[in-house]
């Protein structure tokens, strides 16, 4: 079954766009992150908007090449094992995805210190996510 491109690219450029509101986020810096609640709820919304927009692309993608993911995490390594993202950022993500879990289904329990750093440093993966993805499907397109 052939990818839909369009589909994609118009995940991918959600991606993107919650990525940039993210940043905003993370320049407002940690201490005003921690005292606003606003920013804090806003950062989780917008990071389980971001994995989840990932988790859709990955899933398509996997479908669409044969491939059924377990959970979330299993749908970013299927996207390694088919060569459209590295293996360590399969990994990176797998941990994302399982964070996402908690955001979901723990929400009362999460540490908004750790929210900030992830905003901080991992939200990379998810650039790069969106690089490698790109790249594969305009591979596929040739």
């Amino acid at each position: 079954m052939e990818i839909d491109r369009d589909l994609v690219e118009r995940r991918l450029a959600e991606i993107k766009e919650t990525l940039v509101e993210l940043g905003e986020i993370v320049n407002a810096g940690r201490e005003e992150f921690l005292s606003n609640s606003l920013l804090r709820n806003a950062a989780k919304y917008l990071l389980i908007t971001a994995i989840e927009g990932a988790f859709s692309v990955c899933n398509h993608i996997s479908v669409r090449r044969g491939r059924v993911p377990k959970s979330y995490a299993d749908c970013f390594r299927t996207l390694a094992d088919i060569g459209a993202i590295d293996g360590e950022l399969a990994e990176r993500l797998a941990r994302m995805a399982k964070f996402r879990n908690v955001l979901v289904h723990r929400y009362w329990r999460i540490d908004d210190g750790l929210v900030f750093e992830i905003m901080e440093n991992d939200i990379r993966d998810l650039e790069e996510f969106v690089r490698a993805v790109g790249k594969y499907v305009e591979r596929q397109g040739s």
